[in-house]
């Protein structure tokens, strides 16, 4: 069968000419702004699965709904405009899902590309996502795809979406800034001799600058389960300085209401705002995320002051999106009394809880429960299993 690539790209023929009349605009200005549309978003997937295997595995479960079947694909391409497909609605939630807080400059960009409005560009893209989100699902169904080929199939096509990406896309992936030492700077004739090498100058052009956006801007990695940072044990760092081992490095972060963080890429800020963007991601029972910079005295529930920083952090996060509640557990490791373990829990995901009430988060939004040393999510029997088992989680209750 065709690449993914070919066939997304292959398929945009035959939906051009109703989308075209459905917006108002000429067929190949439609064309365009498909062919853009499809290819950020692949470029998108190609980046964000780049060593995240939890965002390949819920693209693969979105790929394998039942939903997204042969006939649902068929039905899109049939019809665009107003067909039955399901496949629109099953990836309502794709865009959010790449990119996070910048599907508006997706959007702006789309629309730049192929001269044409916001509104138009919108529509083209609640096309493409679908179009791109089926063909995905014919690949991993002819191809018996997992997470990992899934990834390494992305990784492998990146290199065709350089015919396909237009030059004003780029201004997507540079954010806001034009800044100089990302420009592409394009000989207007280069040498005749040298003209094989223009492909591949292309490519590694548009491949750094994709993982500068990303690494800059996206919405980090997003992670279902308990990370591996122990929560309650580790030296806080400073703010804006170097990367915690583990942590990744410091990255400017601005939330809806303007307030700007300064959060590592893999820590619980960046977990807890992916979570929280995503609309793809309902609230459940199990998800919860470790606090990765938070410092007990030993032994009890006093708070050492270099843990400000991520409560501070947090709290805006809470401030920004008011319709969030939370849930604060304590864990311990199984050494000592359990029934003091269990008091010790309870008396941590409580000072955790009044410290965020301090600074001024609604008590109604928040709770707090000891689990003791249940649910450990390490081996006891070793020191650096019990220092994992010691933490402080966050858990969504609501969106």
């Amino acid at each position: 069968m065709a690449s993914l690539v070919e066939y997304v790209m292959g398929s945009i023929g035959s939906i051009a000419g109703p989308m075209a009349a459905s917006i108002g605009e000429s067929s190949d200005t439609t064309r365009r702004g498909l062919e853009g549309s499809a290819s950020a978003i692949l470029c998108g997937l190609t980046e964000r699965s780049r060593g995240d295997s939890d965002f390949l595995h819920r693209i693969l479960v979105l790929a394998s709904n039942p939903a997204n079947s042969e006939s649902a694909l068929s039905s899109l391409l049939s019809n665009p405009v107003s067909g039955d497909s399901p496949l629109p609605e099953l990836a309502a939630g794709l865009l959010p899902m790449i990119f996070g807080s910048r599907v508006g400059a997706l959007t702006d960009a789309v629309g730049q590309s192929a001269s044409i409005g916001t509104d138009k560009a919108k529509t083209l893209l609640s096309v493409a996502a679908p179009l791109v989100l089926g063909a995905l699902g014919r690949f991993v169904r002819n191809n018996r795809s997992t997470g990992s080929s899934l990834g390494a199939a992305l990784l492998g096509e990146a290199p065709k979406l350089t015919s396909f990406l237009p030059a004003g896309l780029t201004s997507l992936f540079h954010g806001a800034d034009t800044t100089p030492e990302m420009s592409v700077v394009v000989p207007l004739q280069p040498p005749a001799a040298n003209r094989w090498m223009w492909p591949v100058v292309i490519l590694s052009a548009l491949l750094l600058t994709l993982l500068w956006f990303f690494n800059r801007t996206r919405p980090p990695v997003h992670d279902t389960v308990q990370d591996m940072v122990p929560g309650t044990v580790q030296t806080a760092a400073n703010a804006g300085g170097p990367a915690i081992s583990g942590l990744g490095d410091f990255l400017k972060t601005r939330l809806p209401n303007g307030t700007e963080l300064n959060i590592p890429q893999f820590g619980i800020e960046n977990k807890l705002l992916s979570f929280i963007q995503d609309t793809a991601r309902p609230v459940d029972d199990t998800t919860w995320f470790n606090f990765d910079r938070l410092v007990f005295d030993t032994g009890k529930a006093t708070l050492n002051p270099s843990s400000e920083e991520q409560l501070n952090n947090i709290a805006e996060i809470l401030r920004a999106y008011p319709n969030v509640h939370v849930k604060i557990g304590g864990y311990t490791d199984n050494t000592g009394d359990p029934k003091a373990n269990q008091t010790l829990s309870e008396a941590r995901s409580k000072t955790v809880t009044d410290s965020l009430i301090a600074k001024g988060i609604e008590p109604a939004r928040l709770a707090s429960e000891g689990y003791g040393d249940q649910h450990p999510v390490a081996d006891n029997s070793t020191e650096e299993g019990r220092a994992k088992n010691r933490r402080i989680a966050l858990r969504v209750m609501q969106k």
